[in-house]
């Protein structure tokens, strides 16, 4: 999570990290138009107000399901292909989906790009998939990156996310973003070396930022929410760089390097946001696990993963489907059973949350000959390559201003 965010993203977008608490939701005052309905549509995961967070949330959630071999409920992804506007761009949430898509309705990268990893991932909507990238790449700035909404500065967030949709489609961009990755990675040696900045400030003055940091790393990597560990690399695990542009291999190091050295203390990130310091940002941190395991750093992401299965439970309960998910999703990166998470079944926690699910993996546990082993099994149904944020449930950003 970070400082300040921009009203019109505070919970709709969450390119890479947490999801909605109280503070964030008391600065939407005035976010993007998204109808709210007095009936919750019955294919929506989650009980809260869905207007800045609907179609994320929801995405989010498929994706999970997907990651642990759960076909989520027909009518589930149908809702979320039901958001789509004429054009192929998705809002946060429209209470009336039948409803022609006016200049009212504000659309933006961050719910499109989630849509569209989720529903490649989920089938049978490829179509819609499919129209949502060209919209993507229609509204991509001219130095490579994506804003959250269209014309909107570019930022690592939701740059980082419509790589992963792109990833998922099978697509690459018009023009390569992976450059500015490398530009908004903070030169090693400075104060947060080897983090990404959300964007630089109106200076140029890139400032380190752990949410788009773990977003960055997932972009940098090629990869979207869903993803495994990566191979552990043989040297290389501080912030390195010659001061010329970084290769993305380099920026993910770096970035994984910041994230590492930042949960090896508490075992934990701290929130941003304003009111809120000294508080664990239990999101990010399982961004960050994400993140680490995405880049082969499953050694570095066991203190803040345990840190996870013991504390962050009661947080998902009270955050929603998107929270579950990514802890979820942390899980399936680190290759342990999101089933037996600290006493916590997630993905039971996770269904429970919305319609009921088609069918879900076989799931068995057989203790080894040694009495001491227990294996678990579930089928995958991932689109390889997809990894997030996350990241991230209304990911927050950071917006410089």
């Amino acid at each position: 999570m970070t400082v300040l965010r921009r009203t019109a993203g505070v919970l709709a977008a969450t390119a890479v990290i947490g999801t909605a608490t109280p503070a964030t939701t008391a600065l939407a005052a005035d976010a993007p138009s998204a109808s709210a309905s007095a009936v919750l549509p019955s294919g929506l995961y989650g009980s809260s107000d869905p207007r800045y967070d609907g179609v994320w949330r929801q995405s989010l959630a498929l994706l999970a399901q997907r990651a642990v071999g759960v076909t989520p409920a027909a009518k589930a992804v149908d809702w979320l292909a039901g958001q789509q506007c004429a054009n192929g761009s998705f809002a946060a949430f429209r209470a009336e989906p039948t409803a022609a898509c006016d200049t009212k309705v504000t659309v933006d990268t961050n719910s499109t790009a989630a849509a569209v990893q989720a529903l490649k991932a989920a089938g049978g909507h490829d179509a819609a998939a499919d129209k949502a990238v060209i919209w993507l790449k229609s509204v991509q700035n001219k130095d490579g990156g994506w804003g959250y909404t269209p014309g909107s500065p570019s930022d690592t967030n939701s740059t980082a996310v419509v790589i992963g949709a792109l990833t998922a489609a099978g697509e690459s961009a018009d023009r390569s973003p992976y450059g500015l990755l490398s530009k908004w990675s903070v030169p090693c040696g400075q104060d947060g070396g080897g983090a990404l900045a959300y964007q630089p400030d109106k200076q140029g003055k890139l400032t380190a930022n752990a949410d788009a940091t773990a977003a960055g790393v997932l972009g940098a990597l090629g990869k979207g929410f869903v993803t495994t560990a990566g191979k552990a690399p043989a040297a290389g695990r501080g912030c390195a760089g010659s001061g010329k542009e970084l290769t993305r291999e380099e920026v993910a190091r770096n970035g994984a390097a910041y994230l590492a050295d930042a949960t090896s203390g508490t075992g934990h990130l701290v929130s941003a946001l304003a009111g809120a310091k000294s508080q664990p940002d239990y999101g990010n941190t399982a961004d960050a696990v994400v993140a680490m395991a995405a880049r082969g750093w499953t050694e570095q992401a066991r203190k803040p993963y345990a840190w996870l299965e013991a504390h962050a439970a009661r947080w998902a309960e009270q955050s929603g489907p998107a929270a579950w998910a990514e802890l979820i999703l942390a899980a399936h990166a680190m290759g342990a059973d999101p089933r037996a998470f600290g006493g916590t079944n997630l993905v039971t926690a996770l269904n429970a949350t919305g319609p009921a699910p088609r069918s879900a993996a076989r799931h068995t546990e057989e203790k080894a000959k040694s009495g001491t082993g227990v294996w678990w099994v579930v089928g995958t149904g991932l689109v390889a390559g997809i990894g997030i944020g996350f990241l991230f449930s209304g990911r927050r950003k950071q917006q410089q201003l």
